[in-house]
């Protein structure tokens, strides 16, 4: 399935800036940094609760937060991508661009 993961860290600190690093890190880990704080990630059930868990023990949830949009596997009609950096086909080798027609009602 897609997730979209989208974090938002202090970054006041140094401190704060390591956790920020550590974030992005892990979530490199999962998938493809779309934007600077947004990653897609191809991952099955397992791997999510893995990802969550330790992303959980890292953040501050005084301070962060971290968003996780579940797309599913029938992902490639949901997702659009216009502009810059040319969106990326996370499965496969190809790197082909990902593209989606959508209506709007």
């Amino acid at each position: 399935m897609l997730v979209l993961i989208t974090y938002d860290v202090n970054t006041e600190t140094e401190m704060d800036k390591r956790r920020l690093q550590k974030v992005a890190r892990i979530c490199q880990n999962y998938g493809q940094r779309v934007q600077k704080s947004v990653f897609e990630c191809i991952i099955d059930v397992a791997q999510l609760r893995q990802l969550q868990a330790q992303l959980e023990r890292i953040i501050d949830t005084e301070t962060d937060s971290i968003r996780y949009y579940y797309l599913g596997k029938e992902w490639r009609h949901r997702v659009q991508h216009i502009g810059a950096n040319t969106a990326l086909d996370i499965e496969g080798d190809n790197h082909h661009v990902i593209t989606a027609n959508l209506e709007c009602t």
